[in-house]
């Protein structure tokens, strides 16, 4: 990737207030530029006649099975309400419409719903989009249309930035920022030439300026342009295109997952969201591993730097929430305290609380008596009320997002005349696949030589009864699951059995007392139940999403630590999407953290062995 990362993407400045008035007639306008969203006249119209016709739409999808379009100016969303009504209708029954959208300055649901309310027959098709509308957060937003059988990523943040930072390549460009005169940092000679390469072979744009600066920008950045006549009042519209050929497209490959946990679960859904169906192998059942316990924390790393570390968490909690939310079953319960346990935690916290990278109210500072209000323990402890955390039901995700699992021990991979053949521990070929995705925890090391990943032992508690009343963590855990209390958990690097041990569960109530010693002393004589698994974690303590090193068709998801839960439901995206060639949710400095490669480029660099920089 190379890019250099942009720090102020993430910390600039939400303005609280609303970007938009409401004009007597009951059309919005925008409080910052002083221009319409949309044509008075008629919105829907102006967008089909200059943004749709304008790119060629409906013949620039005949034939295909994926399309991307790119938006500068997602406003209400009028535009690609539009785009997706007329895909509905016209594009293949089994074809995937990706959308990528710029807004520096979000409207609220409620906002968009009102401006959306002029068109009913949008309606079936607005109605999830403002139920999916995403939280005033800076960073890359998914939502998932499959009323529409389409994906929008919406990247709230400036127009510079997140063209940097996406790296997929558009069919289609709609360009309807406000008035150049009025917004001119949105019309740039940059921001175009960005257009131009983040563009597919042949791409369209379309916009309803033909002012001067915007025609001679997309000639520089090499489209052939040409004036239309324009919608309205408005006497002319450009249309722009790259004479570039378009390229044919690759067929869908046939992907094999390996591995039934929340990771592999996770990639199954993934896949299935791009049109896609992939055989999931599982050596012995789904959520053997460490995916099979009662419940599970969602919760993000917290990094007080504010930096891309902390931007991956953050779009992985939000993304992780949604998708669990809308699994029947899924959520436990919602929210989850962080207790401080050192002087500066409490700094700590209120810095990551106050940053643009969650939206206003998802993070807050407990104060001591409200942590003691809802633990049911009494505590000098504030923390940090991670709202929008989730407990979940492991089982409850695994059933909802696996389809069939084969159940069988992949021993080796071998290349074959189709890609790749999957062998069982007897050396039999189990199936081929042109791309497999290994999400096996700490059974990667098996299968690929490198990155090596480190096996945790960790070893969960849990008793019937108990009153604890919130989820908590603290280094360690508790949490109520409806009758039972799970706490823990142990962790012990380079160990690999399952058994149980006596002594764990001493040591998981030992670490409980530390913070609450009500409830541990509770559970003093209470019967525990439990069970051991094996995690995986990197030598950076990151994880891993994306091509092995060195073999084409090998894709990995792993060393996901003790976030699994929180970072697989996001990374399996990325990883569907890099196998797919389609658009990935995750800017580029993002995929730069997650890259299974970074190990090598870091060695490198420092002129150091691969070995000594994957050492844990």
């Amino acid at each position: 990737m190379g890019r250099p990362f942009c720090f102020a993407r993430y910390n600039r400045v939400m303005s609280p207030q609303s970007p938009l008035i409401w004009t007597e007639d009951g059309q919005p306008r925008s409080r910052l530029y002083g221009d319409v969203y949309f044509s008075a006249e008629d919105g829907l119209a102006e967008s089909r006649a200059v943004f749709l016709e304008g790119c060629g739409m409906p013949k620039a999808w005949e034939g295909r099975k994926r399309f991307v379009v790119g938006e500068l100016g997602f406003g209400s969303g009028l535009n690609i309400l539009a785009l997706m009504e007329l895909w509905r209708r016209t594009a293949p029954s089994d074809a995937q419409l990706h959308v990528f959208s710029i807004e520096a300055h979000p409207l609220t649901p409620q906002e968009a719903a009102r401006a959306l309310s002029h068109w009913p027959e949008l309606s079936e098709l607005a109605r999830p989009l403002i139920e999916g509308w995403p939280p005033p957060a800076a960073g890359f937003h998914r939502i998932e249309l499959p009323e529409a059988r389409a994906t929008l990523d919406l990247a709230i943040m400036d127009v510079e930035a997140a063209l940097s930072g996406w790296t997929g390549k558009a069919d289609a460009w709609f360009l309807d920022g406000f008035s150049p005169a009025l917004n001119p940092a949105m019309w740039r000679e940059e921001i175009l030439a960005l257009v131009a390469q983040r563009s597919a072979p042949g791409a369209r744009a379309a916009t309803f300026t033909v002012a001067g600066a915007v025609r001679r920008g997309l000639s520089a950045a090499g489209f052939d342009v040409g004036k239309k006549p324009g919608f309205g009042r408005k006497r002319e519209r450009l249309e722009a295109r790259l004479p570039t050929p378009a390229l044919a497209r690759p067929a869908s490959p046939k992907v094999a997952i390996v591995g039934a946990g929340v990771a592999g679960a996770s990639l199954a859904r993934a896949f299935r969201a791009l049109g896609a169906k992939a055989v999931v192998l599982e050596a012995e059942a789904p959520g053997v591993g460490a995916s099979g316990n009662p419940a599970a924390l969602v919760t993000p790393r917290l990094d007080a730097g504010l930096g891309p570390v902390a931007a991956l968490f953050a779009q992985a909690l939000e993304r992780a929430a949604s998708l669990y939310e809308a699994t029947p079953g899924a959520v436990l319960s919602r929210g989850v305290l962080q207790l401080a346990q050192e002087g500066r935690d409490r700094g700590r916290f209120e810095k990551i609380a106050a940053s643009t990278l969650f939206a206003p109210g998802d993070l807050a500072i407990a104060e001591a008596p409200e942590v003691a209000a809802r633990l049911g323990e009494a505590t000098s402890a504030s923390a940090l009320d991670m709202r929008l955390a989730r407990v979940v039901e492991p089982s409850a995700i695994l059933s909802a997002w696996l389809d069939e699992v084969r159940i069988a021990r992949v021993g080796a991979l071998r290349t074959s005349s189709g890609g790749w053949s999957l062998l069982g521990e007897d050396g039999a070929e189990l199936l081929e696949a042109d791309a497999v995705v290994i999400a096996a925890g700490a059974g990667l090391n098996g299968l690929v030589s490198e990155p090596k990943v480190t096996p945790v032992r960790g070893q969960a508690s849990w008793a019937m009864g108990g009153q604890a009343g919130q989820a908590a963590a603290w280094g360690g855990y508790v949490v109520p699951t409806g009758g039972s209390l799970l706490f823990g958990a142990t962790h012990d690097r380079d160990e690999t059995s399952n058994e149980l041990r006596p002594a764990d569960h001493q040591r998981n109530l030992a670490a409980l007392a530390a913070v609450m010693p009500e409830l541990a002393a509770q559970l003093g004589d209470t019967p525990l139940e439990g069970r051991a698994s094996v995690r995986a974690t990197t030598a950076d303590h990151l994880p891993l999403a994306g091509a092995a090193p060195g073999l084409a068709g090998i894709h990995l998801l792993g060393g996901l630590g003790s976030r699994g839960f929180c970072l697989a439901p996001l990374l399996a995206e990325h990883v569907a999407a890099t196998v797919m060639g389609a658009p990935s949710p995750l800017p580029a400095d993002l995929i730069e953290v997650v890259d299974p490669l970074r190990f090598r480029r870091r060695a490198e660099r420092r002129g150091r062995s691969f070995a000594s920089e994957t050492a844990g």
